[in-house]
């Protein structure tokens, strides 16, 4: 595809009035903030890259690429502006302008999706076609489609989140909409990365997945049951015996009858203060 602008590439300041915007612009938002910068620097600088427009009539022109620094030189009071004339269709305008979109890191993923979308279904392309002519992989071009399977709400979630393109392709592998809003809404709340994020998506669809298994009925546990009391006596003993060489001054007293053994242990108070030992 190439392009062809006026009287080799001679640049033409035109009013801003007569200037349409492009119908194909894939950017809906735009920073006040970027704007208001951009717009300070046109001012001190001026316009230093010519905005791309095609001829309508013989009035008016179509912006093709330059959307930002119009609407910078607008706010900055400026009412003409440098512009190379292109000479191209309305499909190589759209193409145009997706490419100069796609090209600039702030361009959000959604809104590349749509425009290739725009792209494909206005001028029924493939997306072999819209990959050759974006100068893109086909590979990219139906990764960034896929995107557009999340609902709208979706979308507007991951990018108030600030979520990245991997974050929203880990929530593609979810085709049950309401169990892929339950993993979108722990992402954002329990801030997930996209690590954590593939590994709660994973979590979830083996949950839908594999059956829940009975719960095993548990063998009641078996109590050791020691007859020869013996044995707890002799405990009751070396405890008492254990104190004694700590220095502390137990005494113990054994009863015994024909039912029960009655064992008493004395431990005197004064025992937790320490003895000075000379």
């Amino acid at each position: 595809m190439s392009f062809l602008s006026r009287d080799d590439n001679k640049v033409y300041y035109i009013p801003t009035i007569a200037i349409r915007p492009n119908k194909t612009q894939p950017r809906k938002n735009f920073d006040e903030r970027e704007l208001k910068s951009l717009s300070q620097s046109i001012v001190q600088n001026g316009i230093l890259q010519p905005l791309s427009v095609r001829r309508i009539n013989s009035t008016e022109f179509e912006l093709v690429a330059g959307e930002r620094r119009l609407r910078a030189a607008i706010m900055a009071g400026i009412t003409r502006v440098p512009c190379v004339v292109l000479k191209c269709s309305d499909k190589e305008s759209a193409v145009f302008a997706l490419i100069e979109n796609i090209q600039r890191k702030d361009l959000g993923m959604f809104e590349q999706a749509r425009g290739i979308a725009r792209l494909i279904r206005k001028y029924g392309l493939t997306q072999e076609q819209a990959a050759i002519s974006l100068g893109k992989k086909q590979s990219t071009i139906a990764n960034k489609l896929r995107l557009l399977r999340l609902t709208f709400e979706e979308q507007e979630w991951i990018v108030s989140a600030s979520l990245s393109e991997r974050h929203a392709r880990a929530l593609l592998r979810i085709d049950d909409e309401a169990l892929r809003r339950e993993a979108l809404s722990r992402i954002i709340s329990d801030n997930l990365n996209v690590t954590q994020s593939e590994a709660l998506v994973t979590e979830i669809l083996l949950r839908k997945t594999v059956p829940q298994l009975p719960e095993v009925t548990k063998k009641p546990e078996k109590k050791i049951v020691v007859k020869d009391v013996r044995i707890f006596v002799n405990t009751i003993n070396k405890a008492v015996d254990t104190m004694r060489l700590s220095g502390i001054n137990a005494t113990s007293c054994k009863n015994e009858t024909d039912e029960y053994i009655e064992y008493t242990v004395k431990i005197p108070k004064s025992a937790n203060k320490p003895k000075m030992v000379v």
